[in-house]
């Protein structure tokens, strides 16, 4: 019964975090929705992936990930991650190629009411067309991958490096970078 209760309240939450995804704006600021810090869950790829465990954050951002990665709270790696995969929006194939990382909580209201902070030595993202919004990633971010967003809403506590000139221009930087910001 227990068990029952708990995949009932985790289904509730993935179809919170949905809902509130689907706004159909990819670069708005309140896309994803946090729930309860105690929820830790890793989904098919249609759904979204709410974490606050490291091998459970690792596991979400791989190729066998989701199409948006939610933390509920810090999440402190201590190794290098790498996210990568090719994921649609919304986790629907017609969809255009798009991944989020939430480092954030929201209310109702897609207000930001709390920001996370992913620490890892190294983030290395390879997915596609991947946003980063809210909070901050603390530690060096190399970017493989073409159209790389980070909101207005983020921040990287480390620099940021493009594997070539073509990564770096197809990218959006209104989010802070508090190192440097290169090409390899």
């Amino acid at each position: 019964m227990n068990k029952w209760i708990k995949l009932m309240a985790i289904a509730g939450v993935s179809a919170s975090l949905l809902a509130g995804c689907g706004n159909g704006n990819n670069n708005g600021a309140n896309e994803a929705a946090s729930p309860s810090p105690a929820v830790e869950q890793t989904d098919a790829n249609s759904s979204a992936s709410i974490v606050n465990e490291a091998d459970a954050f690792i596991h979400a951002v791989s190729a066998e990930g989701t199409w948006i990665v939610a933390i509920t709270s810090d999440v402190t790696v201590d190794q290098d991650v790498v996210i990568s995969g090719e994921f649609h929006d919304k986790g629907a194939a017609e969809n255009a190629v798009y991944r989020k990382l939430a480092l954030y909580a929201q209310d109702a209201d897609h207000n930001i009411t709390d920001s996370y902070t992913l620490t890892a030595p190294k983030v290395t993202v390879q997915s596609e067309n991947q946003l980063v919004q809210g909070g901050t990633i603390k530690g060096d971010v190399v970017v493989e991958a073409n159209g790389f967003t980070l909101d207005k809403t983020a921040t990287i506590d480390g620099n940021l490096t493009f594997a070539s000139a073509e990564a770096q221009d197809s990218a959006t930087l209104d989010g802070t970078v508090t190192g440097e910001t290169a090409v390899q």
